[in-house]
């Protein structure tokens, strides 16, 4: 006997054939919504920061809520801050073999294979965020300079940029009035760049993360580091002096994915990933450019004694630095790397030329 006939053998106070097929119908039909709600698309994403660093609160955080958002909550994300998936240096790897989707990473701890980047570490070129991530996105950005010279060839694409404020001087214990009192001091610095400007300033650059710099500073491995506020505070580090009003440089950051993930993504998710890389770019800067002074603030609050030089130290030290940029340039040529051609684009995306 057929279910339809065994069906109709059975009342409840008359037939429930139709009962039942309804029951059935009803059954598939509530099953639509679990079907589609197993099509996610889950996303790795990690970085270095703390959660309470300008970078995920400003940058990833609100790029991964509006993706989501645009893509009817098709897209989700699993998200590994503060080197959870990996050291900050091995982040580019970590997107290379597959293990992050996306990571937030920072091009100076990759000098070997990013050196051309280096050209947004350069001292006095930016005197905020907004203004070194509005050039630092033009040479980024699918086209730019650097994103057909360096991130292509490294097999990434970036979504969007962030520039720290300009680094500033901090000392665990000896207080820097100018220039010359750097000479002999150990400094923590995040790339080739800055190393050379401490070099020209006859301190000795000591290349680290910036995870790292609350023990070597503790432990005396460093007297010093080039660092903006923000991760000062954010990374706990304790110094007695900072300097204020200076532009050691800045740090340059990029959130990335690799370009064999993009290839695999639907359009419209990659529609919905460039729409929000753009809006990131600017929340992020606005964002780190108004904390700034507070971030200031709080390291007063903690006891950190603020050193502003004098005019005629300035003038000291922009002497001292102003044949960096040049000198990084010609080396990058020497090395077969367009470095002239690519500071002389920074000048003009700055400049509006």
């Amino acid at each position: 006997m057929s279910l339809r006939e065994v069906l109709k053998t059975f009342t409840i106070g008359g037939p429930i054939y139709f009962w039942a097929i309804g029951i059935f119908a009803a059954a598939l039909m509530g099953l639509q919504p679990a079907v589609a709600q197993d099509k996610k698309l889950v996303l790795r994403v990690a970085d270095q920061f703390p959660i309470g660093n300008f970078f995920p609160r400003y940058g990833i955080k609100p790029w991964m809520e509006q993706v989501t958002k645009s893509t009817n909550g098709e897209v989700q994300f699993e998200y590994y801050p503060a080197e959870q998936l990996g050291k900050a240096k091995d982040l580019l790897a970590l997107i290379q073999s597959g293990v992050a989707d996306a990571v937030l990473f920072i091009p100076g701890y990759a000098s070997d294979k990013m050196p051309l980047t280096a050209v947004m570490e350069l001292p006095g070129m930016f005197t905020s965020s907004c203004q070194g991530n509005a050039t630092y996105w033009k040479l980024a950005r699918e086209g730019g300079v650097l994103a057909q010279r360096e991130y292509s060839t490294n097999g990434v694409r970036v979504l969007f940029s962030g520039v720290y404020p300009p680094s500033q001087l901090i000392s665990a214990k000896r207080k820097i009035d100018g220039p010359r009192d750097l000479e002999g001091l150990k400094v923590r610095v995040p790339g080739g760049v800055v190393e050379l400007t401490m070099r020209k300033l006859k301190a000795i650059g000591v290349k680290m993360s910036g995870p790292e710099i609350y023990e070597a500073m503790s432990r005396g491995t460093v007297d010093g580091a080039i660092i903006p506020y923000g991760p000062m505070v954010g990374y706990g580090i304790q110094a007695k002096y900072v300097t204020a009003g200076e532009a050691f440089g800045s740090v340059p950051a990029i959130f990335i994915v690799s370009e064999n993930r993009w290839k695999q993504l639907p359009d419209h998710v990659k529609k919905a990933m460039t729409e929000a890389g753009e809006a990131a770019n600017r929340s992020l800067c606005a964002g780190v450019d108004k904390e700034e002074a507070a971030d200031l603030e709080k390291l007063q609050q903690k006891g950190v004694t603020v050193v502003r030089w004098s005019a005629a130290d300035k003038k000291e030290a922009d002497a001292v630095l102003a044949s960096v940029a040049s000198e990084w340039a010609t080396e990058m040529d020497k090395r077969g790397k367009p470095g002239s051609q690519v500071l002389k684009a920074v000048l003009e995306a700055r400049d509006g030329r």
